[in-house]
């Protein structure tokens, strides 16, 4: 009976924790470029009561008789896949379609030369701005970073950032990601290409909010980074941004077995205090 109630708490734990990433993923059901996630359970240790036995000239042999100790949390898995796009007619929102997160960061853009961020944070959420200087920033203020030419990044084609010069007209972001204006003297400039990265394992990466993520170990260093249509990497879709790939079908499931799992293991521990509780009426 204690082995039984000390399962369904594990129950309640894990089924509770399914509950709270179905709940944020409902929540998240209309944040571009959001990733969802979901909850894995794998089976604890067993108790063994009986050892297998071979078999022998008398007996055919059992099979090992184990009580199991209930249940605990697998993995909560960010799922990567592409959000569907939305049509918003902005030149500054952009899209991602295929691989690669649009790389961010916080230095110093004003400096002379310029100061690179120290490091850097990645989002499929597109939807930039420009600040008083032109630079082209996140909602958040961190500076999207670019290139100056198309291709890999590296060697003479280091990151840069992306300034458009305050007066020009007639933006426009192409599908190799080139970033392109027409100044003040009529003529069509092109400020720089939009940088992209990938990684070996993308559902490795860190939240860190604010729709951004951050490498780790488990995601691995970038496996690609350039321009987009350069290096296996995506391209970039001007007036469109990614939607949350949250599906609302799966999650309202989701909630109903986190639901009807964690009655059934309430259920299993009133059972198991009603079976002491005549335990102990039996000595009265």
């Amino acid at each position: 009976m204690m082995r039984g109630m000390y399962a369904a708490i594990s129950g309640l734990s894990v089924h509770q924790t399914m509950l709270d990433v179905t709940a944020n993923n409902l929540a998240n059901v209309d944040t571009i470029g959001y990733k969802a996630q979901r909850t894995t359970f794998v089976d604890q240790l067993s108790q063994q009561l009986r050892a297998a036995t071979n078999m022998t000239a008398t007996s055919g042999g059992t099979n090992p008789t184990q009580v199991g100790l209930g249940v605990s949390l697998g993995s909560i898995d960010n799922l990567m896949g592409e959000g569907s796009m939305q049509s918003t007619g902005n030149v500054l929102d952009i899209a991602i379609q295929g691989d690669g997160f649009f790389q961010v960061g916080s230095g110093n853009a004003g400096a002379v030369p310029p100061v690179l961020p120290t490091s850097y944070q990645y989002t499929r959420a597109g939807n930039f701005t420009l600040n008083s200087a032109g630079y082209l920033t996140t909602q958040n203020g961190e500076y999207v970073m670019g290139q100056a030419q198309p291709g890999a990044i590296g060697g003479s084609n280091p990151l840069e950032y992306l300034q458009i010069p305050p007066g020009s007209t007639g933006v426009a972001v192409g599908q190799n990601g080139a970033v392109t204006y027409v100044d003040t003297g009529g003529n069509t400039q092109t400020a720089g290409y939009l940088s992209l990265v990938s990684f070996p394992n993308e559902a490795g990466l860190e939240r860190q909010g604010g729709s951004m993520w951050s490498q780790t170990s488990a995601s691995g260093a970038p496996m690609a980074q350039g321009s987009p249509q350069s290096n296996n990497l995506g391209t970039t879709l001007s007036g469109e941004l990614e939607q949350s790939n949250v599906d609302l079908a799966t999650e309202f499931t989701n909630m109903i077995t986190a639901e009807r799992g964690f009655q059934a293991n309430s259920r299993v521990i009133t059972t198991a205090d009603q079976m002491l509780q005549t335990l102990v009426s039996m000595g009265q």
